[in-house]
């Protein structure tokens, strides 16, 4: 066809002729949202790092729940009658030989059993809890491991290690990496959200950077109170029509900047001012709960009181509320294509009042789980919406005896040789444990895991292999496993 020939089509020869072509530009484009086919090469901060799996994802999205401060796994998942029988008495000093605590006096300090009940959930007949009946009740969805360990023994480095693989500040949080990987599927909201409950994190935001990626992976914090988001509405006095010029302007400031120094953080920039004013529109639709039946709001306990319960630790009576709603919002982000959602609650750091506040927490958070959990199963997501309940390290099977207590002893210290976690729907194999500690819960007899093995196993569930997800740096290829790393393969259906 020659130029003169193409000036004189008219909008029937258009069709007719290039017709076919934006068909297939447009069943390109719904391919690439599902994930079905590789995203075009791109130079700027939106391109996925890794493009496509490396093989068939079992998960497409990731809630993450994080109990922040330390969960104790013999009073929660890892039941230890021995350890009940054995309460008052001294553990065997060639147990803690040479081992550091944070805040016991290992001299004086003797073993503490819980004094809360586990049962039997489920068709599997998974040990839990009794304060957990919510998650109890789906047991059968539920693979526990009760073998993690790790080298961290304080708060703010086993954040770190969990989010990010490493105890060292700078390094990508895992939402990020799986972004990097895989790229977002939202084009209205980020592909990483972080919504929080309860006291603030102990790490603070450190634990949901994009560290040396590009800054558009990083985590997005939606608030509690106020606009979800801060500074995403109008400013007072300026119109829809001056913020969408200034923002033409802007973008045409970075693109002039970004073509003369090839700063791929500009870029970066650039997606961040596109992906905000897209958010404008999707953000009170989104967190606008009152469109939820009353049914789903009653189910996840999203206006339920504290019940008269206090606590010191696990955030006010709003807390309540809090973590429940921002349950609902995660199943409502992860339908409308949000990548990876972390829901961080805190604190479980129980030195002492271990009693009551474990009992707050828990009803803090076992409605909703339970909730979102089941939600999730009815509307047909979870089998490729990966669950993960995670904390930083577990409690010691003694007693905290600090001597600041005054001899009171109703808490545990941080335990970093054996803790338990759970994952749920995503590819998981559910109704099952996986690991097993000794009598006390102090060391792990059987199938060690390590926090990079559960990361390598969470990329795996993506689709994507741990060891070829890098991102050079400094003149060096990192990865979120950094130099460790397993598949458990035990626990893929």
């Amino acid at each position: 066809m020659t130029p003169e020939d193409i000036l004189q089509l008219t909008r029937r020869d258009f069709l007719v002729h290039g017709g076919r072509g934006i068909g297939g530009l447009a069943f390109a484009s719904l391919l690439r949202c599902d994930g079905m086919l590789a995203a075009p090469a791109a130079s700027g901060a939106g391109a996925p790092g890794a493009g496509l799996p490396l093989f068939a994802p079992r998960a497409r999205r990731c809630i993450f729940l994080y109990m922040e401060g330390g969960v104790s796994q013999v009073d929660l998942f890892d039941p230890k009658p021995r350890l009940r029988e054995l309460h008052g008495q001294k553990m065997p000093e060639s147990l803690t030989k040479n081992v550091r605590f944070a805040f016991l006096q290992k001299e004086s300090a003797v073993l503490m059993g819980s004094p809360h009940p586990f049962r039997r959930y489920g068709d599997c007949g998974l040990e839990i809890s009794g304060l957990l009946p919510g998650i109890g009740a789906c047991a059968d969805d539920l693979a526990v491991v009760r073998s993690l360990h790790t080298e961290a023994f304080n708060h703010h480095p086993g954040e770190l290690l969990m989010y990010c693989g490493s105890m060292t500040l700078g390094r990508p949080s895992v939402g990020s990496w799986v972004n990097y990987g895989l790229g977002s599927p939202s084009q209205n909201l980020p592909g990483y959200v972080v919504l929080t409950a309860g006291r603030a994190p102990s790490g603070g935001s450190t634990m949901f950077g994009s560290g040396f990626l590009p800054s558009n992976y990083a985590g997005v914090l939606f608030r509690a109170q106020g606009e979800p988001v801060q500074d995403l509405s109008l400013p007072d006095g300026i119109s829809a029509e001056a913020r969408h010029l200034g923002l033409d302007a802007l973008r045409d400031l970075n693109q002039l900047r970004q073509k003369r120094v090839g700063d791929p953080e500009i870029a970066a920039r650039i997606a961040s001012y596109e992906l905000a004013a897209r958010m404008q529109v999707a953000v009170p639709e989104l967190t606008d709960l009152s469109r939820e039946p009353q049914a789903v709001r009653e189910a996840y306990g999203v206006d339920r009181d504290a019940g008269g319960l206090t606590t010191q630790r696990g955030g006010g009576p709003e807390a309540f509320q809090g973590f429940a709603k921002n349950c609902l919002l995660a199943r409502r982000l992860v339908e409308r294509g949000v990548r990876f959602v972390a829901i961080h609650h805190a604190s479980w750091d129980h030195h002492n009042d271990l009693d009551t506040d474990l009992l707050f927490n828990c009803r803090v958070v076992d409605q909703p789980v339970g909730a979102l959990l089941r939600d999730l199963k009815q509307r047909g997501l979870l089998d490729e919406t990966l669950v993960v309940w995670a904390s930083e390290f577990g409690r010691t099977p003694l007693g905290e005896n600090r001597p600041a207590f005054g001899g009171r002893v109703s808490g545990r210290d941080h335990h970093p040789f054996a803790f338990s976690v759970w994952m749920a729907g995503g590819g998981i194999r559910g109704g099952q444990t996986y690991g097993a500690t000794d009598e006390l819960g102090w060391g792990i007899e059987r199938d060690p895991v390590h926090v990079n093995d559960l990361h390598a196993t969470l990329l795996h569930l993506f689709g994507m292999d741990h060891e070829r997800l890098t991102y050079r740096h400094q003149g060096r290829d990192f990865r979120l496993t950094d130099v460790g790393g397993e598949v458990i393969s035990r626990l893929v259906a």
